[in-house]
Parts: C-alpha cells; structure tokens; sequence
C-alpha cells in the first residue's frame, strides 16, 4: 500500500508533477468511480487490478480529449505548416504514467487512488508496452511526437497499428524463445477508431496507357482503418495525434469474383488482405525483402499521403477549397524515418502526375521539396533492395515512375562526368550485381531536399564514404541532426528523485529547456549536493536490486557497481567483448580469491532477432557463463551476472536509473548514433564506450577526461581493414585473452556439450568483421580504471555530476528544434492553446497572435 505523502514531499514534488487541490482529487475520484461502474460494468466487490488501471486511463483520457479536440480546432483556424513523420516504428512503451506528467494531473492522481485505498505503481504495472518497435529507430520516433507537441508543431505520426509488436523473449535454459505479444488482448484505452476515414490502397494489377496519360488498373483493394491516438506536450495544453493504420478487407473481397463457389473460404480468406498490420517485422538493422514486409512499407505510404492531400485541400471555406498545388511544399513536410517509408516518394508522383494530371517536372519539383530522409544505418545488409520482379508485380505503376526517375537521374550524371561508368553505376536506382534491385537510399536521396545523420560521426561517414557520390553532387542537402531522448520519460517518468533534486536546485524551467543542466556544474564540489545525488542512486539501485530478487531470485549487492549494457543484441554492438571481460573478472577471482576486488553486479539485456543465429548463440554464451560464475563459492557475492529477459521500454525505465556504469562499446564506425547512451547520461550513469555514434559528442559536452573512452577510433579501424585484421595475433600477445579463449573452446562453460560455441570462437577467429580482439586489451584496462574510481565515491559521484549537467545537448527538444528550422522550415512556440474550459473565442485570440508572428 502507498504511503500518503507528508507535507514537506507535497510541497517539494508541487511543480513538476502538479498541484494536488482538493477538486482535482475529487474530480478524480468520481471519474474512476464513474468509468468503473458505466465503462468497465464492475463494483469494487469484483474489480480486478486490470478494470483499475483501465478506470484510471479512461479518467486521464477524460482530461486530454478536450485538449485533442482543441488543439485540432486550434490548427484548423491558423492553417499552420504541417509535420508528417513517416515511421513503420514507433516504440511506445506505457502511455499512462506520462499522460498524467504531461498534462500536470500526477499528484492529483497519486493522492485520488491513495486514498481510494489503492496502489498507483500496482495499477501502472498493468499497462501493457505499445511495442510497436524494434529498438533505436522506433523508440526515436515516439521521443519525437512527445518533443513536437512540447514544441508546439502542428505535427503528426502515421504507422501501422501492428495487432503483434516486438515479440515478448524468455530465456529458458538460457536460450532465447519468442512468444507473440497480443498487446491489445484486453483493448487499448488510448486510441480512437476512425472508421469514418477509412481509405482504400491498392495492390498488383497493371498498367494501362492511353492519350490522358497512364493508369493503374485491375488492382486488388485493402482498406486502411485509421485508430488515433494522442500524443500530448509538456504542460502547454497541446494534444497532436499519431494516426495508426489497420488492414481491412472490403466487404466484397473475393466475393467478386465470377468463379466463387465457396462463400464461406471467400469470408475466410479475408484474413490474407487483413495480414498487411498482423505483425511487426522483428529485425534491428537487417533487411528481409519479403512482400509482406514491401506490401506494409507501401500500405502506410498510400494511405498517409492521401490522408495528408485530403487535410491540405481542406481549408476554412470546406472540404476540396484548396485545388492548385503550388503551395504544397509551404505546407507540408513529410519526414522518412529510415528508407521504409521510401515508396512515398513514386507514391507521390503517381498522385500529381497521374491523378491531378500535374506535369513531370512540377510534381517533381513539389516532391522534392516535400520530403527529407532520415538515415540510421551504414551497415550493408540493412540497407533497403526491394528486387525489380517483386516491384513489378506488387506495385506496377511505381516501378515505372522509378525507371523514369533513374532515367532523367542518370542522363545527368552522364552529362556531368562523360566516360565516367562507374560511377553511373554506383549512382544508379536500379543495381544489376546478382538480380536487379531498387536501392532504396539512392531513391530516398534524390527525392528528397535534405539528407540527414543522426550523429555528427554518422553524417560524417554518410558524406565521405556511404552517399560519397550524391554528396559531391549535392553537398548542401546533406546535413546533420544529433538524435535526443525526452526528458519527460527519461527522467521526470522513471527518475522522479532526480528530477525532484535538480528542480530543487536550479528550478523546474529546465524540463522544457535541458540546456539548463549546465547549471549543475556550480555545484560539482558541493558536499551537500554530492551526497543528495549519491543517495539518489542508491535508492534507485536498492529498488531495482528488489525488483530482480523478486523476477530472478538471485541476490543482489546493492553497494556493488550495477554495471549495465542493455541493447538490441548484434555482432556490431559487441556484447561479446563484454563476456570476454566478464571471464577475464572471474578468472582474476579464481587466481586470487582474496585480492581485493570491487564488487560488480554484471546486468546485460537485450532481444535477438529471432532468424539471428549468431545474436541467439551470444545470448545463450552470456548466460552459460552467468550460469558458472554465479555459482561458483569463491565468486561469492564479488561477481553477478544477470540476464535481463524482455528487456523493452517499462523495463529501460527501471534499470537505467539504477545504473552506474553505461556499456556503449560498438565498434568505431557501426552505431549511427545510440540513445540509451543518452538516457544513462543523465540519470546519473557513467559511460564505458568507444569514440562511435553519439559518444563522440558525449565526451565533448562532458570533456573526454569524464568518460571512459578505449578502443579504435574510425581511423584505426580503417587502418585495420587496409592491412587485413588477424585475430590470431590479439590471441597469442594477450594471456588473459587466450585463456578465456581456450575455455571457451575447451567447454568450461558448458561441459555437457564443449562444442556449442564453436560458432562463436570460429566467427572471433576467421571472420569478426567487429574486430572484439582488436579493442580487448584497452576495454580491459579502461574497465580497471573504472573500478579504481568506484572505490573514491566522492570523485565518482562529481563525475556523475558533470555528466548530467552536460547532457542538455541530447534532448530531443533541440533535435526537434533542429529539424524545424533547418529542415522542415517551421518555427517552435511556446504558445499555449486555451483551455477547454475557456470560451471558443480565445482559440480565435490565440490563432490571430500566432497569425501576427508568422
């Protein structure tokens, strides 16, 4: 049961998680009331904990639907630019808890269910993870709706309403199993059904030409249901909406045909149009070319531009007011996340040219300065090559619009470098090598005006080496936009002790504008406050050392180091040089038992993809090896190795507050940027990494000297490549490295069958294209500093503090911010849209100031 706050903690949490009146409580209180008895149909003799949280989120939904409607009636009186983020991913998590935070109702909330004798956290624990994503470039994409809102931007996010998100993982017997996440078996209370904007996309068919141009025909027809959800700002009464689409068979589908006997198999196979939204594809940086897959990327395109061209031919004198197509780049601006949403682009050109009869050149011109493309990835087989066949049957017309792009295309390559071959075939949409395929980025970069990475090292990269060609071409349309994390979740949501002790110290403006956190530095040699920061984190550490004992029933040391690497599992990500050290630790105790040792609780979480062999067999490895060293008596409680299972976003927001040190230790040159680096940094965790992705910026904002960098930069590593790695040599210079080798190949870990990992120590030794022998020696070594520091806690915990207030760079506010005035060409506001319960003429009021400043 919740304690009741005292007076002294009311007053201390009253700005940033609401006032607590005595009418917000009771109006609370009598909409969980009302939506237990009129929604849910429960009296509190048979409510379950489920029909609780489901009164409690149709009570806070209650708060933001005026708001919603608002902020729509709001956009439709000023007719600003609009936002588009396109985005097959967006990684959710809970919705609840950061409603409540959003919209300034959490005190009031935790004092109505208080004192309706209930258990807030109980009730936010059965909410299900809207995992609607895979990892990084998912979980983006929401940090991003919440950051337009909070900036005010009439933006919008359109995806797919998968009926199964990213599988949930068991580990059993240490090896990963998937089962499907029925995430909306007990319904959804965040989300709409607008079936009155149901729209039709087509698939197959053929190509017809004739005096008027040419037409897509004899196609089959699915329908896009779209369910809206909302998508709240930071205490600013904006509410935008993130519109989901469903596959729906029409209602005659194969009941057309002449030839159906079988009423009952034609209903029944309804099911194959309908499986376009059943089920997220669960690859992380990896491309799967299956039609499923194509035939998903096109249904969110086709839906979504004909949702946006309805919205921007409607204005204030009626639906279909607007009907030339000028302005269209003034107001719109549709972003790609990736090159998923890559078919736009042809998608786009079939409207203009073929549908509203606009000449080639014109559409042209509009679409590129509509859209911009979002790069996350340099890794080769992520990249997107749809083969020419399967185009040419799913999406006929597209291919032609392509052809005739890479034809204009390449004409002026040629024109520019007679003679020049090659690079007419780099440069190329279509690659013959091994099968024609569409190269998606190519198509993405030409149909786009800006071209971004999402670190400077990432965009760096991009121009020099990936795009080299394109970027020659067109060297101002490539830019950068550093990724960022909200500091809504990040820290008001899962870090409330934190967030409470900086607004203590430096207010509560910071919140909305991270940069603040510089702030801290003032107070890095402040005894008081190192001991506030210090307490913080052990608080945050016992709390999750209770949760694993609970899960996992393992005991932990809270006082040990809590030393965390929590990711997508992948080759590149190397979670094996993390094994590598975790032996290295426990075979130093096996030598010495009573040399002194600093005591570390080893926690490594992550999904593999499930077709992953290797990842799988990583996983499995792990887990062998936690499996001897947490058993053995000697080890006692100086070493733990813990397998988080399912790790996903409500589980992030328990362990990384409770995290003193951050693995991020890809090779130099694989991660585009990393964000889970971002969200250690500023709850409180110090960094273990290689200068790759975002790192690079982390050690600038907080000095190198504040982390703990090793390894080979991008030089080294093309160095490497140039001369040929050999991990043989690693192996015979380092006897510790050696050592751990043999016993893994020897099959110390798993004695019962000593050849499992022999995939494993075959790819370390013939193939590791991620080089984990080459930065052993320094991790190692960088890993003895690290605990060299542990044991001064208040040198370690000033660090900590520089740390923090060096991570305001990394909100996704200032990225946001970014690509509003670089990109999209729209301008943050910190206007605040009147309340529902203030009369429709302040929207008129507040539309003409924002009139004015445009």
């Amino acid at each position: 049961m919740a304690t009741p706050l005292t007076d002294q903690e009311k007053r201390k949490q009253i700005s940033i998680r609401g006032i607590v009146g005595v009418e917000n409580v009771a109006e609370i209180k009598k909409g969980f009331n009302r939506h237990l008895h009129f929604t849910l149909v429960k009296d509190r003799n048979i409510a379950t904990p489920r029909d609780y949280y489901f009164a409690l989120a149709h009570t806070v939904r209650d708060h933001l639907v005026g708001r919603w409607i608002r902020t729509q009636q709001y956009y439709y009186e000023v007719d600003p630019k609009r936002v588009y983020y396109l985005s097959l991913e967006f990684y959710m998590g809970r919705t609840l808890q950061n409603t409540m935070i959003n919209l300034g109702l959490q005190n009031a909330c935790d004092e109505a269910i208080y004192q309706l004798g209930l258990d807030m956290e109980d009730l936010e624990e059965m909410e299900e993870d809207a995992g609607l994503g895979n990892g990084g470039l998912g979980r983006l994409a929401a940090c991003f709706l919440d950051s337009m809102a909070t900036l005010g931007l009439a933006a919008y996010g359109y995806g797919i309403r998968y009926e199964y998100g990213i599988f949930n993982q068991k580990i059993r017997d240490g090896w990963q199993v998937e089962e499907a996440d029925d995430w909306l078996r007990h319904g959804n209370p965040w989300e709409k059904a607008r079936p009155e904007y149901m729209l039709p996309v087509h698939f197959y068919g053929r190509v017809e030409e004739s005096e008027e141009g040419s037409r897509w025909v004899d196609t089959q027809v699915v329908l896009a249901m779209p369910y809206d959800t909302p998508i709240p700002g930071f205490m600013n009464n904006t509410v935008n909406t993130m519109r989901l689409w469903s596959a729906k068979a029409p209602n005659d589908f194969n009941l057309r045909d002449f030839n159906v006997g079988d009423y009952i198999e034609a209903v029944l196979d309804r099911n194959l149009a309908e499986n376009i939204s059943r089920v997220l594809y669960p690859n992380d940086n990896f491309f799967e070319g299956k039609e499923l897959r194509l035939k998903q990327e096109y249904f969110v395109v086709a839906a979504t531009l004909q949702d946006i061209i309805r919205r921007f031919k409607t204005t204030k004198k009626g639906p279909g007011a607007r009907t030339s197509f000028q302005g269209f780049p003034e107001k719109v601006a549709i972003q790609l996340n990736d090159t998923h949403p890559a078919m736009a682009i042809p998608e786009l050109m079939r409207i203009f040219v073929d549908i509203e009869k606009l000449d080639w050149d014109t559409a042209w011109d509009l679409t590129k300065r509509t859209f911009a493309y979002t790069n996350h990835t340099v890794l080769p087989e992520a990249l997107e090559r749809w083969p020419v066949e399967l185009l040419q049957t799913l999406l006929p017309r597209h291919l032609q619009i392509i052809y005739r792009i890479n034809q204009i295309h390449l004409e002026s390559i040629a024109s520019l470098y007679p003679e020049d071959m090659d690079r007419l075939r780099r440069m190329s949409l279509v690659e013959e090598d091994g099968g024609k395929r569409v190269n998606m980025a190519h198509l993405c970069i030409l149909g786009s005006h800006a071209v971004n990475g999402v670190a400077q090292i990432h965009s760096d990269i991009i121009k020099t080496s990936v795009f080299r060609d394109f970027s020659e071409l067109e060297p101002d349309k490539f830019q950068n936009k550093t990724n960022g994390i909200t500091p809504r979740r990040w820290l008001l949501l899962c870090n409330p002790g934190l967030a409470e002790l900086i607004a203590e110290v430096i207010g509560e403006d910071y919140v909305k504008d991270l940069s603040q956190l510089k702030k801290l530095m003032l107070l890095v040699d402040d005894e008081a406050f190192i001991r506030d920061v210090s307490k913080v984190k052990q608080d945050n550490k016992e709390k999750f050392a209770q949760y694993l004992e609970k899960e996992y029933r393992v005991e932990i040391n809270p006082a040990s180091m809590f030393d965390v690497h929590v990711k997508r599992i992948h080759e590149y990500k190397r979670q094996l040089l993390n094994c590598l050290h975790i032996i290295t630790m426990y075979n130093r105790i096996k030598k010495n038992p009573t040399a002194p040792f600093v005591p570390r609780t080893i926690i490594i979480g992550g999904k593999a993809a499930p077709g992953y062999h290797m990842a799988k067999m990583i996983i499995k490895m792990i887990t062998a090896v936690g499996d001897v060293v947490n058993n053995d008596p000697v080890v006692g409680s100086k070493l733990k190795v813990i397998y988080l299972e399912n790790y996903r976003v409500s589980l992030a927001e328990k362990v990384i507050p409770a995290t003193d040190l951050s693995e991020q230790i890809s090779t130099a040159g694989t991660e585009a940027s990393g964000t889970g680096n971002m969200k250690f940094m500023l709850n409180g965790a110090l960094t273990i990494g290689t200068m790759d992705g975002a790192n690079v910026e982390m050690a600038e904002e907080a000095g190198e000297e504040n982390l703990f960098i090793f390894g080979m930069r991008v030089e080294d590593v093309a160095a490497l490549d140039l001369k040929g790695y050999d991990a043989m040599v690693y192996y015979k210079r380092n006897p510790e490295l050696r050592c751990v080798m043999d016993q893994i190949t020897s099959g110390y870990f798993n004695p019962k069958n000593p050849d499992l990992f022999k995939d494993v120590t075959d790819m370390l030794f013939k193939y590791d294209r991620f080089k984990v022998f080459a930065d052993f020696d320094d991790y190692v070594k960088a890993q003895e500093k690290v605990s060299k520091l542990y044991q001064k806690p208040k040198e370690w915990t000033k660090m900590v503090i520089k740390n923090i207030a060096a991570s305001g760079k990394f909100s996704s506010d200032r990225t946001i911010s970014d690509y509003a005035r670089e990109v999209w060409g729209v301008e943050p506001t910190d206007l605040k849209i009147p309340l529902p319960s203030e009369p429709r003429e302040a929207i008129d009021e507040t539309a003409a100031r924002a009139l004015k400043k445009m």
